[in-house]
């Protein structure tokens, strides 16, 4: 019994399969596994649990050494349950230093430097990194050389030409002179070197606007995350400060860490009480971290997924 068998065409050409565009479902899949969270393991969260203990315990032993009288603070080993003298401690600081007059100063000099460095350090920064002049090199490197001077010797001059303005043992001597930082300059510059496209900035020289308009409806959008950030650490860093703020104000108009020097002075130092202050002068800062710290942590993300 003989088979007819069938010629085979060996020219036929092999068809590969072909991937097809994923649908709403594949989409819906790919964006279910990016989104799918890792969950870390035990060390990881021991070495959380390790790290926020360790950033708390200096304001948890600032409260108890306020919490007590100068005696027990001196005891070896130290308290480290608080004590019962917390709220009378803080009010004595708070007479003794004038404290509310101090901090109205503080709020208002680093209010007022947070957002003119966020302003100044914004716009040079987009020059620096997406606009095209002579010399923009050079005078990056200039701002950076800056950063490498030392402040304190620049005191006496500055001293000088507030003394020359009239401006000595006034809030206007604090503020001026650190109205922008390099270093507000340099981290927005190199944020907006990588977040800002330049297919965005060249779109609205197309349109017809102007650096300022282009400044306003398009770079302020993108560097949100990063001035909220520099808002946050030039704010803290200025109502911090105390060299310049002590050599140039005196007691009648203070800030804070100038006035919590009022509590230090005589020749025994109430340690309890220099608590008590220096817990007064930490508030604000930890009011402002809860009020605003989602906002920014958020506004962080939003950039970071964005770029």
């Amino acid at each position: 019994m003989t088979t007819n068998s069938l010629p085979v065409r060996t020219d036929t050409p092999v068809r590969t399969p072909v991937e097809k565009p994923a649908g709403r479902g594949g989409r819906r899949l790919l964006r279910q596994g990016a989104g799918r969270q890792h969950h870390a393991g035990p060390l990881a969260y021991v070495l959380l649990v390790v790290m926020a203990v360790l950033s708390i315990f200096p304001l948890y032993w600032t409260m108890v050494a306020a919490s007590t009288d100068n005696t027990r603070v001196s005891q070896t080993p130290p308290p480290f349950l608080p004590g019962p003298n917390l709220f009378s401690n803080l009010a004595r600081a708070w007479d003794e230093a004038a404290m509310g007059k101090a901090m109205i100063n503080s709020l208002i000099v680093a209010g007022v430097i947070a957002l003119s460095t966020v302003m100044f350090a914004t716009l040079a920064g987009f020059a620096f990194a997406k606009l095209r002049f002579k010399g923009r090199n050079v005078l990056l490197m200039l701002v950076i050389g800056t950063m490498m001077v030392p402040p304190q010797l620049g005191v006496v001059p500055l001293f000088m030409m507030m003394s020359e303005l009239g401006w000595s043992q006034q809030l206007p001597a604090v503020i001026f002179p650190t109205l922008v930082s390099a270093v507000g300059v340099f981290f927005m510059r190199q944020y907006l070197s990588e977040a800002l496209p330049d297919e965005l900035v060249e779109a609205g020289r197309v349109d017809g606007a102007h650096s300022l308009r282009i400044f306003w409806s398009i770079v302020l959008p993108v560097a949100r995350p990063a001035m909220a950030v520099l808002f946050m650490i030039t704010f803290v860093h200025a109502w911090n400060d105390f060299f310049w703020p002590f050599v140039v104000l005196d007691m009648t108009n203070p800030t804070v860490p100038v006035a919590l020097t009022q509590l230090s002075a005589g020749y025994v130092r109430d340690q309890s009480l220099i608590m008590a202050g220096a817990l007064l002068g930490t508030l604000p800062l930890l009011a402002m971290f809860v009020v605003f710290g989602r906002q920014i942590v958020s506004g962080i993300m939003a950039g970071a997924v964005k770029g």
